[in-house]
């Protein structure tokens, strides 16, 4: 496994965020791992080595959560991320990891400015399921491609003001299925090996820990200070990967 303590300096707080995004408390602040992690690997093995991390996150999210998702934002956004994450295996390597980001970090700071100037009134109607479809797809792709998916979904699901717990529900199933998802083709692109795998497996207690204290927040935090810190995420996700993508 990787040895190099630089490494590690990076992929520890890689890690925690991985694991804090899963609980659903600070999810515009996952997209950052990748990023994070690059600093010291390529971006492939990066993407390749908090695969598992996501996972097991994902596992540990799912048993404290799963029973608070929206069962019919389910049905919508799983079928076009689970398309997101086929169009990102065909595509890979056309779209380098820096254009995606780029183009993540861009329309995370449009959607963000957007609410900004135009703030959301309480008797508007929800988005337009179609819309919905589509931000899943392009979340299923851009999770692919950088671990990035959130922010594309958080634009369709940010404005149904959903309480804290059932986002964070909805959430970690969408993206237990999408991470599930990209075995088969992360192996079959070469990603997959015993380097990568048993670095992950040191990382993965730290982001089982993030997942525990992010959980515990989430079920103790306000519904406003919840969207808050959200945005929050979002805006400094959006300000790194759009950094990122243009240098």
């Amino acid at each position: 496994m990787i040895t190099d303590p630089w490494f590690y300096a990076a992929a520890i707080p890689a890690a925690l965020l991985i694991g804090l995004s899963k609980s659903g408390f600070a999810s515009g602040f996952g997209a950052l791992a990748v990023p994070l992690l690059a600093l010291s690997v390529p971006v492939p093995q990066a993407a390749a080595i908090l695969l598992p991390l996501l996972v097991a996150s994902d596992l540990v999210g799912l048993t404290a959560l799963v029973r608070r998702r929206d069962k019919a934002l389910i049905r919508l956004l799983l079928p076009a991320g689970l398309l997101g994450v086929l169009v990102g295996a065909l595509l890979f390597g056309v779209l380098s990891a820096q254009t995606v980001a780029a183009v993540v970090g861009a329309l995370t700071l449009a959607f963000l400015a957007t609410r900004l100037v135009f703030p959301p009134r309480a008797d508007a109607p929800p988005p337009p399921r179609w819309l919905g479809f589509l931000l899943g797809t392009v979340s299923g792709f851009t999770s692919f491609v950088a671990h990035a998916g959130s922010p594309p979904v958080a634009f369709y699901v940010l404005p149904l003001r959903l309480p804290p717990v059932v986002y964070a529900g909805t959430m970690a199933v969408f993206f237990a299925a999408v991470n599930m998802a990209k075995w088969v083709p992360y192996a079959w692109l070469g990603l997959i090996d015993q380097r990568n795998m048993l670095t992950a497996l040191v990382l993965v207690p730290v982001a089982m820990a993030g997942v525990g204290l992010g959980v515990w927040l989430v079920r103790r935090i306000s519904p406003v200070h919840f969207y808050r810190i959200l945005h929050v995420g979002m805006g400094l996700t959006g300000v790194k990967l759009l950094w990122d993508g243009l240098r």
